[in-house]
């Protein structure tokens, strides 16, 4: 799509945006701007250059650069000296980055229904069992999050939880002209804090969970939490619903700011119009459920292709979705019993004649203790756990990290996940202090190659235990400081079959 730089600058003067113009020659404003891009690099002839803040360096430092590689624009909240281009001043360059990659594609969200997921933990495979309800109930719904972007028609592995509002509005556009009648998108703290998601509005949203996770960015949790928080406090429109996990404390602290609009859902407490699920079983191949609706019906013996507890509030808060949008309780059953399998979230192999392997995102304590306790009760043998813990992240969390390794699992490999700047070895050996210390009898053995690692593992496993391989999930690279290299958990899996002649399913 294509506007003219006068006819977006009247557009962000209209969303009070606009602070002023800065012309640069005669009839420049009637030039198209063909694109929009926050990335120098990356700038083609017509584009919108937008000068965002870093966390390093500012956006204006590569306006120039821009210039010489084509744009006709650049949005800033400060004058740029010496450029021959005009350039629109705005009171904050996030939020008009926003508004103008919205405008630019035709504002999509206006032609979509909108879903954000929130929270520490479960955004993923939430996002996923809403998507299946829906394309269920013939609700044709794209999806924007961690593991891929799906616009209807195609999908692409993801960059990151929620991208850049240019790449959002372009995926929402596509959406619609793939006629997708819904989107449901992962909206991460980062995403919404640094206003990514400005130029969306939703009309669904969901909270799973907080859980100590990017205090390095937020600071402190209360910090985190006030980010979640403004989704629903900006981005929500007309007669919205959030959909809120009310077993955890910060969850109950939006239910009752919000309670107007909110749909409870928990395991723990039946309270009247809210959610409540119970666990009839569950074993390795997964659970059976039974949902109890606002009403006071009740949909009996859901087969969830998943595990955890955790999985089980992940289904209720995507059936109470599906509720406030009237999908009939047959539908949600089929939809969550239909889910295909959530890349990287205990995604279960079995191995002939020997253990079932389990790969999973889990890289905070909270999530590596809920995953452990997991799959703890369920498996007949021993548990054999291989991470690791990325560089330039939560340093504090690593010895805690095998502090509950120590606690939950039998035979523990430490590894490299995405060292970054760091030396793997030195990231391992902050993790075995946590393992060292802990009063458990687990055997552990450090093996820097993650590749080796799991092989190691999967070789001393044998029939009825489980090897756990936690951390990367779905990621297909390992980043160190100046190069990365191509690597998948399932990949590693895989070969090690093949070399050993060994039968996966």
């Amino acid at each position: 799509m294509k506007v003219s730089i006068k006819e977006l600058a009247d557009f962000l003067f209209r969303r009070r945006c606009l602070k002023k113009i800065i012309e640069a020659g005669t009839n420049c404003l009637e030039n198209e701007i063909l694109e929009i891009s926050i990335d120098s690099r990356q700038v083609g002839e017509g584009a919108l250059f937008c000068c965002l803040e870093g966390t390093k360096r500012k956006g204006v430092e590569f306006a120039q650069d821009a210039q010489r590689r084509g744009a006709v624009a650049v949005l800033t909240s400060e004058r740029v000296d010496d450029l021959a281009i005009p350039q629109l001043i705005v009171k904050d360059a996030g939020e008009a980055c926003g508004l103008a990659s919205a405008y630019l594609y035709g504002l999509p969200t206006s032609k979509l229904l909108m879903i954000g997921v929130t929270g520490t933990n479960g955004k993923s495979t939430t996002t996923y069992l809403i998507k299946s309800i829906l394309d269920t109930g013939d609700m044709k719904c794209g999806l924007i999050g961690t593991i891929v972007y799906n616009d209807g028609k195609s999908h692409e592995d993801a960059d990151r939880t929620t991208p850049q509002a240019p790449l959002i509005q372009s995926l929402l556009n596509k959406m619609v002209d793939n006629r997708c009648h819904a989107c449901v998108m992962e909206a991460s703290s980062h995403g919404i804090e640094q206003k990514r998601i400005f130029g969306c509005l939703y009309d669904r949203a969901v909270f799973t969970n907080l859980t100590p996770e990017h205090l390095d960015y937020h600071g402190d949790m209360e910090n985190y939490f006030c980010a979640k928080r403004d989704l629903f406090i900006k981005y929500m429109r007309g007669d919205w619903k959030a959909s809120i996990n009310t077993d955890d404390p910060y969850g109950e602290k939006i239910a009752n700011e919000f309670a107007p609009h909110v749909l409870g859902f928990s395991l723990r407490q039946k309270a009247d119009n809210a959610f409540y699920g119970s666990i009839r079983r569950s074993s390795i191949r997964g659970i059976i459920m039974d949902i109890s609706f606002p009403d006071g019906s009740t949909l009996e013996n859901v087969t969830l292709p998943l595990l955890g507890e955790y999985n089980v509030l992940n289904a209720l808060a995507a059936s109470s979705v599906a509720w406030s949008l009237d999908f009939d309780a047959e539908v949600i059953r089929k939809g969550l019993e239909n889910c295909p399998p959530v890349p990287g979230r205990l995604e279960r192999y079995f191995v002939e004649d020997g253990p079932v392997c389990i790969i999973d995102y889990a890289h905070t304590p909270d999530a590596l203790e809920k995953v452990l306790s997991t799959v703890k009760p369920l498996c007949s043998g021993r548990v054999w756990l291989v991470f690791g813990h990325g560089g330039e992240r939560f340093k504090e969390n690593r010895p805690i990290l095998g502090s509950i390794a120590a606690r939950f699992a039998d035979c523990i490999v430490v590894t490299m996940d995405n060292p970054r700047s760091e030396d793997p070895r030195d990231i391992a050996l902050q993790i075995a202090d946590g393992i060292k210390s802990s009063p458990g009898s687990s055997e552990y053995w450090t093996i820097i190659d993650r590749k080796e690692a799991v092989h190691f593992a999967l070789d001393r496993a044998g029939k009825g235990d489980v090897v756990l391989v936690t951390g990367k999930g779905p990621e297909r690279q390992i980043i160190f400081k100046d190069r990365t290299i191509p690597y998948n958990d399932f990949e590693a899996l895989k070969e090690w079959c093949n070399l050993r002649g060994k039968v996966l399913s």
